[in-house]
């Protein structure tokens, strides 16, 4: 019985070698894939995107909007593409985002802009890891020089140390153009530790991540210092706004962000806003971001305030946004339709796209939290997400 899935070693991305896997599926499982097996791109163009391939994942998008935004590079009204099957995501997020039209916009700002890798130095003992540190600090141009040769858009920006027992840890922080840039910084790093490792005596042994660039899973590190792009979005809405489109007071949203806030805390929360994850998910599938970086991406730390004249100030910080407009997945054939209908599409866009990225997160806060004190979360829920 043959156990191993057909490969093609000459070409393995065709449409003939796809169906073979399917057919290879239904004689293993018995289980049709009519629908995985339907798509309108030639299989060619997913090399470097996925391995036996066999078709597709069809999530439904939906479209919430216009957005209005007010950011240093997205300016004007935008229609997100958002894939989820979610039933009431799509609709609260519009709901959101009319809020945030009527009171002129999200304010939204990219801040600061890092992408890590952290390798970790083993020596004999703690003084000699501490000497090493030192040696990095006067050597970091040299190892700038080094990391740098590997890429045309990464910029090796500064190295953090971290000492524990005989080990020091190194945080090499990039930027990385248009690309998200972890595969990028990693081959970077990589070359530098082998110049390192060359230069500096008495290295026992070095690993390329100590785990402290936390890829995959947040970390408080990153809340502080920044993985991605550190995006911040805010607005100033009146009170009889908010009444009249949500349903509740600027008063009765700030009490209750009090109250969410010693949950949050008591919980051990990375995020202290309501639902980030929701509208980053369904942006990043949308726009073929890798969505295991939701882990990173959706947290998240809210602040509300009260003016003299009722008006309500939200913003929520996200400071680990980590998206690309460049590479990876964002050159399939729908996912680039999804970046084209924001004016993402390409080099250049990335702080763009994260800007509009952050106004959407923040009208999904001011939605669910207005639904939840209205008492409109479970009814919604109810007329909106009963698919069975």
């Amino acid at each position: 019985m043959n156990n191993r899935i057909p490969r093609d070693s000459d070409n393995d991305y065709t449409a003939d070698m796809a169906k073979a896997r399917r057919d290879y599926l239904f004689e293993k499982t018995g289980t049709s894939t009519e629908h995985i097996g339907q798509y309108s791109f030639d299989p060619q163009c997913t090399a470097g995107n996925i391995e036996n391939f066999i078709g597709v994942a069809q999530v439904p998008i939906g479209l919430a909007g216009p957005l209005f935004v007010n950011g240093e590079h997205a300016q004007g009204e935008f229609f997100v593409p958002m894939a989820t099957s979610e039933g009431t995501l799509v609709a609260s997020y519009n709901r959101g985002m009319r809020l945030l039209r009527a009171a002129g916009g999200a304010k939204v700002t990219v801040v600061d802009d890092a992408m890590q890798r952290a390798p970790v130095f083993i020596f004999n003992d703690a003084r000699e890891a501490r000497d090493f540190g030192v040696w990095i600090e006067e050597n970091v141009e040299a190892i700038k020089s080094v990391a740098e040769s590997t890429t045309k858009s990464g910029k090796l920006r500064n190295i953090e140390q971290y000492a524990a027992g005989r080990m020091r840890y190194l945080r090499f922080n990039f930027t990385t153009g248009d690309a998200a840039g972890q595969n990028m910084v990693g081959k970077a790093t990589y070359v530098a530790c082998e110049w390192i490792k060359k230069q500096y005596a008495g290295i026992d042994r070095y690993m390329l991540s100590g785990a402290m660039d936390t890829d995959k899973k947040h970390s408080q590190l990153n809340t502080l210092n920044t993985r991605g792009k550190r995006v911040i979005a805010e607005a100033v809405l009146p009170s009889e706004l908010i009444q009249e489109i949500m349903g509740v007071s600027a008063m009765t949203l700030y009490k209750a962000r009090a109250i969410t806030q010693v949950g949050n805390f008591m919980a051990g929360s990375v995020n202290t806003g309501a639902h980030s994850a929701n509208g980053i998910t369904a942006t990043f599938i949308a726009t073929g971001q890798d969505v295991a970086n939701v882990a990173e991406s959706s947290a998240a730390v809210t602040y509300a305030d009260i003016d003299d004249q009722g008006n309500y100030y939200l913003s929520i910080t996200i400071p680990s946004l980590i998206v690309a407009t460049y590479g990876g997945g964002t050159a399939l054939p729908t996912q680039q339709e999804c970046l084209k209908l924001l004016g993402c599409a390409g080099e250049g866009k990335v702080r763009k796209l994260a800007e509009i990225i952050g106004a959407t997160v923040l009208a999904g806060e001011l939605s669910l939290m207005s639904a939840v004190l209205a008492g409109d979360w479970v009814s919604s829920h109810d007329s909106l997400g009963r698919n069975r």
